[in-house]
């Protein structure tokens, strides 16, 4: 095989695997616009409270991984709802932009509350997964970018399964597309905007894991949500597979522009690349890929 050849799927393969962990965060986007009609600006900084929590809860003498991993996604879940009772819920049916609005102050609160009770110093995520890389044909991966995209992968089976086949999920499918046609037929529509922020409680977590491992924990770690904004547009806000899609274009593009492009312009494409390309997505297809269209009449 040639060189030229082993770097392309070397790119590739970087580029699949950090995809699919931009799909995993791009889900709790997806997961709450559909419910609520709303933008979550404050994904990024669930990530970062997950990953700071995990952190800590490994920082103590004797916890068990697996202690600390249930004990942070009980966190978030409980976070998710009680964010949406006590800050969302007394927003209902006010316009969407005073829900969004909401989000982004709660995101520099919780910016704020984080260097307060965490401090600022950066902290590790330990995993015991090792440093040696993972070799698969003339590539190799960084084996936390591989734990990252078989978590991603698994949550995505799963969630699929739930979605499509529990009674829950059903019910919640229907809010996400009539809300007033569950209410009427008599799905508690309040619940299932509670279990949507749980849900993506649950997905931050696992993101503050895998990306807390990858890039150490601090207030930074909260730009991850900005950089998963052109998956979620990309693929389609209300579109749940579409997460999956983009977060994998994204990837792929990051990948390929920062070894094609970065030697000759000296660095930095990867991070407007899929700025650019979401810009130009925006102007053929504003609604996103898999998005769905919506004509409103006047």
């Amino acid at each position: 095989m040639s060189e030229d050849l082993g770097f392309l799927l070397a790119l590739l393969l970087n580029g699949a695997s950090i995809g699919l962990m931009y799909s995993l965060i791009a889900l709790g986007f997806v997961l709450v616009y559909k419910a609520t009609d709303a933008i979550n600006f404050a994904q990024g900084e669930f990530v970062m409270i997950s990953g700071l929590v995990v952190a800590t809860m490994l920082s103590i003498d004797g916890m068990p991984l697996i202690g600390a991993v249930v004990a942070v996604i009980a966190v978030m879940i409980g976070f998710g709802f009680g964010l949406e009772k006590v800050v969302l819920r007394p927003l209902l049916g006010r316009p969407v932009v005073a829900v969004i609005m909401a989000t982004i102050g709660l995101a520099a609160v919780l910016r704020g509350l984080s260097t307060v009770i965490f401090g600022g110093e950066t902290r590790a995520v330990s995993l015991p997964i090792g440093d040696d890389p993972i070799n698969i044909g003339p590539a190799s991966l960084p084996p936390i970018q591989a734990l990252g995209a078989v978590v991603a992968v698994l949550f995505f089976v799963a969630f699929s399964w739930f979605f499509k086949k529990s009674r829950m999920g059903v019910a919640m499918r229907a809010v996400a597309d009539n809300q007033q046609v569950a209410q009427a037929m008599g799905i508690n529509v309040e619940r299932y905007f509670a279990l949507a922020w749980a849900m993506a409680g649950i997905v931050s977590a696992l993101g503050g894991i895998v990306w807390g491992s990858m890039l150490g924990v601090d207030v930074h770690l909260a730009l991850v949500g900005l950089k998963v904004f052109p998956v979620v547009i990309l693929g389609g806000l209300d579109s749940i597979g579409g997460a999956l899609v983009g977060g994998l274009i994204v990837g792929l593009v990051e990948s390929l522009a920062s070894g094609y492009l970065d030697p000759y312009v000296g660095g930095g494409t990867k991070d407007f690349a899929p700025y650019v390309l979401m810009i130009l997505v925006l102007m053929v297809r504003p609604y996103g890929i898999f998005g769905k269209r919506r004509i409103e009449r006047i």
